[in-house]
């Protein structure tokens, strides 16, 4: 019997659509107004953000706004046309390209008009049938994408577990053996949920026993890790023996697009048979242009970068003096864990937004275990010590209400917050 995809649709809303009714505007699509920095607007009220990747305060730098409209005035939004491959290529996407591989480290690079879209394109490029994937099993929805559209077969490893890597890695070697394909392996230089990082010294040692490629995605390690801000795989010092190296702009660079280094075989490779790229529209020159900028600030101001883990170690030291638990975050992120449910995590994010004006996210189960709540919060180079200050503080006083169960009671009590979110969401 033929069913209406639409009526499965609307009847089958999904995990997130589920609460949409309560949350949309609220918890999820919300609207922050302002210029982007730590103090912005939200619900009507000013708030305290701590949840936006701009590590570096790149996004509204003032030399970078003035780049972005110089070049914006100078070529417009639209050029180049076409993709990269018919008529998309420019001197500036070149030069670009070459300049990041040098900082990288690698011998070459290629320069993506989307991150998220370049990484699921880049496994679906890399892994052919008959080679086999073994990824951490907490790796980003990115790469779960990337490999079901690849048709190689994959095992999971635990979360940077080294024994379950190798077990796995047996496991993948044997297979692909038989198929007479090759072994990939991808995990994450830093975890953007956890904060933590992605074993690569580790994991490098297992090539002197299998013989394996590896592919990190280092989108939350580019301009926060390594003494230069080169990365996660600076930060270990194995550049060299990590074979392909994907970053994202839309974090420390506050912009958009993606890049993939690695030797120039495997670039002209991806270049020419990366579909995501080929049948694409070309990165806008204005966004061109205004990494490029991004790119020098990232080398030439450390203070960018000190500032940020000045005010991360003010931040995560303040929290675990105060008895918070933070798990095994090794990075700007910080997440704060607490013990609860639906009903305590939404109670808890509207008092810190609407009476204590804190702007964080809020993770909850299937991203975290059931039983367990995650407030994420960012720290950035705009930040102020005085902020540190003022969300210990407030998230002193929000653990007491939590303990004492304040936050038990029904978020439904709330709705007349997420009402009035949503109605200044339809002006």
């Amino acid at each position: 019997m033929i069913k209406d995809i639409f009526e499965r649709i609307k009847n089958t809303p999904g995990p997130l659509g589920q609460y949409q009714g309560m949350g949309d505007g609220y918890f999820m699509f919300p609207r922050l107004v302002g210029e982007v920095g730590p103090e912005m607007e939200f619900n009507g009220k000013k708030v305290l953000n701590w949840s936006l990747n701009n590590y570096l305060g790149l996004a509204n730098h003032p030399e970078v706004r003035k780049t972005d409209a110089e070049a914006a005035a100078m070529y417009g939004l639209g050029a180049p046309m076409g993709a990269r491959m018919m008529s998309g290529n420019t001197d500036l996407h070149i030069k670009f390209e070459n300049d990041f591989a040098e900082f990288i480290g690698k011998p070459a690079g290629l320069v993506m008009n989307f991150g998220y879209q370049g990484m699921i394109s880049i496994i679906d490029c890399l892994a052919g049938r008959n080679d086999v994937i073994v990824y951490d099993s907490e790796a980003h929805a990115c790469i779960l994408d990337g490999m079901r559209l690849s048709l190689a077969k994959r095992y999971a490893y635990r979360h940077n577990d080294m024994e379950s890597l190798e077990k796995q890695l047996n496991h993948a070697c044997k297979l692909a053996d038989q198929q007479g394909g090759g072994v990939l392996v991808i995990t994450e230089g830093v975890y953007g949920m956890a904060g933590d990082l992605g074993h690569l010294d580790e994991i490098v040692k297992f090539k002197e026993k299998y013989p394996f490629r590896i592919l990190i995605d280092d989108a939350h390690g580019l301009g926060t890790m390594g003494a230069h801000g080169r990365g996660t795989a600076e930060h270990y010092g194995v550049t060299d023996q990590i074979d392909v190296i994907f970053d994202a702009f839309a974090k420390s660079m506050g912009s958009i697009g993606g890049v993939v280094n690695s030797e120039r075989e495997i670039i002209d490779h991806l270049r020419f048979n990366m579909r995501s790229q080929t049948y694409a529209k070309s990165l806008p020159l204005p966004l061109v242009v205004g990494n490029m900028k991004r790119l020098e600030l990232i080398k030439t101001h450390p203070e960018y970068r000190e500032h940020l883990w000045t005010i991360v170690n003010a931040l995560q030291d303040g929290f675990r003096k105060e008895g918070f638990n933070m798990g095994c975050t090794e990075s700007p992120v910080t997440p704060i864990y607490f013990e609860g449910g639906i009903n305590e995590g939404t109670n808890v994010v509207v008092d810190l937004r609407e009476n204590y004006g804190i702007f964080c996210s809020l993770v909850t189960y299937p991203v975290i275990p059931k039983g367990q709540l995650m407030l994420r919060i960012i720290p950035t180079a705009c930040h102020t010590l005085e902020h540190v200050e003022r969300t210990i503080e407030v998230f002193k006083e929000v653990k007491k209400k939590l303990d004492a169960g304040v936050y038990s009671a029904s978020p439904l009590q709330n709705m007349n917050v997420f009402t009035r979110a949503m109605n200044s969401n339809v002006k």
